[in-house]
């Protein structure tokens, strides 16, 4: 039986998820729905990343994101959320660090909420149903 010591080159692509530094890129992601967050955190850490927090609404995402800075890299944001919506939580961690990354999610149809959010300094969108490719995409284009 051959072992990976006998392929040294198979599969020895760095992570998606790994900073120029060597280190992960940490994410928190923000989403009332527990599927779709279990789903992205799921695509996140297969690709290397690290997700340092969730949170279900957007007070939530805002206090966490405080409480976590400078220590994020990215933040995924669904534009629809209790409480406190995306876009305004958008704009309240772009108010709080203008340099942020944030990456909207939105379910069809919300193209005016999303263009909104490009405005006011969200990096890049996603559109529900993941797909897993699109998502790393996504993000990674948001990371540069």
């Amino acid at each position: 039986m051959r072992s990976k010591g006998d392929f040294p080159n198979l599969n020895e692509k760095s992570p998606e998820g790994m900073s120029p530094e060597g280190r992960p890129y940490r994410v928190l992601i923000c989403d009332d729905s527990m599927f779709i967050a279990k789903q992205l955190s799921q695509i996140l850490t297969s690709a290397g990343f690290e997700v340092v927090g969730t949170a279900g609404d957007g007070e939530e995402a805002l206090m966490k994101f405080k409480e976590l800075h400078p220590n994020v890299d990215l933040v995924t944001m669904d534009i629809t959320m209790p409480k406190m919506d995306g876009v305004t939580t958008l704009q309240k961690i772009m108010e709080f660090d203008s340099k942020a990354r944030v990456v909207m999610i939105s379910a069809l149809g919300k193209n005016d909420l999303v263009k909104n959010s490009l405005i006011i300094g969200a990096r890049n969108y996603i559109v529900k149903p993941l797909d897993r490719k699109k998502v790393l995409e996504r993000i990674l284009m948001a990371l540069q």
